[in-house]
C-alpha cells in the first residue's frame, strides 16, 4: 500500500487540517443538534486520523485509496456513535472501530475464503464477548460465551481461528537497535537446516564414487521409494541382483558418508 502518495482518493494530504480539542468539543456538541455542516467539517478535520491508522496495515498489499475508504466508513461511524457524555477523547473511541472497520474488510476480502455461516459464528462470539465484558467488567471464558449462544465450546474456537488475519512473513515483531527481527526469522525449517544441507553434500559425494548402475539403484529405492522387485523390472535384471548391488552400493558409500 503506497501511504506515500501525496493525495488519497483525491485528497491532498499534505494539506490535511489539524484540529484542536476545543474545536472538537465545539463541532461534536453541534452534529449532536443536528448541524451537517459541522459533521462535515468534523470529518474533514479527523482525517489525519483515518490516514494514521491505516498505516498499521501497509504491509497488507491493498491500494492506499481502498483503505483510506474503508477507514473513513469507520471514522464515520465512530462519529455517529460517539457519546461525549462519556468524557473520553474522540481519538480513543474512534481509532478501535476505524481499527475494526478496517478488519473486516480485510477479512472480507481475503484470499483464504471462510464460509459465511463460520463467520458469522465468529462475529456472534465477539458480539457476546464484548456485551459479556462490558455486563460483568471481566474477560469472558470461551466455555462461557459458548454456553450464552447454545453452541459448542469448539464450534466457537474454530470459528475465532477462521477468521484470524493470516500475517506476512515479512511482519516485524522486534526492532534492536533499528535492526528488525520478522516472523520468518522465528520459524524454524528442519528440511533446510544445516546439518541436512551438509549431510546432502556427503551423500551426493558418496553416489558419485558408484557405477552407473549402482547409483542408478539406489536413487530408485531411496529417492523415488521404489521396492527391489520394481527396480529389478526396470533395470532389467534380477531382485536378488538388485539386492546384492544395493548392499554392495551401500557399503561403499559408508566409507564416504
Amino acid at each position: 500500500m503506497a501511504l506515500y502518495k501525496v493525495e488519497i482518493c483525491g485528497v491532498d494530504t499534505s494539506k490535511l487540517p489539524h484540529m484542536s480539542s476545543k474545536k472538537s468539543t465545539e463541532l461534536l456538541n453541534r452534529i449532536k443538534e443536528g448541524d451537517n455542516e459541522a459533521r462535515e467539517e468534523f470529518i474533514t478535520g479527523n482525517l489525519r486520523l483515518v490516514l494514521s491508522v491505516i498505516q498499521r496495515f501497509s504491509n497488507r498489499g491493498e491500494l492506499a485509496d481502498d483503505m483510506f475508504q474503508v477507514g473513513c466508513i469507520g471514522l464515520i461511524k465512530a462519529i455517529d456513535n460517539f457519546d461525549t457524555s462519556h468524557g473520553v477523547k474522540f481519538s480513543t473511541y474512534a481509532v478501535p472501530m476505524i481499527i475494526g472497520e478496517l478488519r473486516r474488510y480485510l477479512r472480507d476480502n481475503n484470499s483464504l475464503r471462510v464460509s459465511r455461516s463460520l463467520r458469522d459464528t465468529a462475529y456472534k462470539v465477539l458480539q457476546m464477548r464484548s456485551k459479556m465484558l462490558n455486563e460483568s467488567d471481566r474477560e469472558p471464558k470461551v466455555s462461557e460465551i459458548a454456553k450464552a449462544l447454545g453452541i459448542d465450546e469448539a464450534e466457537a474456537v474454530l470459528a475465532l481461528d477462521a477468521i484470524q488475519e493470516p500475517v506476512s512473513l515479512f511482519e516485524p515483531i522486534y526492532h534492536n537497535d533499528g535492526d528488525a527481527i520478522f516472523v520468518m526469522d522465528q520459524v524454524c525449517d528442519e528440511k533446510s537446516s544445516e546439518e541436512r544441507w551438509l549431510d546432502g553434500i556427503a551423500i551426493d559425494c558418496g553416489l558419485d564414487r558408484l557405477g552407473e548402475r549402482e547409483r542408478r539403484i539406489l536413487k530408485l529405492r531411496f529417492f523415488d521409494g521404489k521396492t527391489q522387485t520394481e527396480v529389478a523390472a526396470e533395470i532389467g535384471i534380477s531382485q536378488a541382483q538388485v539386492s546384492r548391488l544395493e548392499k554392495t552400493a551401500l557399503k561403499t558409500m559408508r566409507k564416504w558418508v
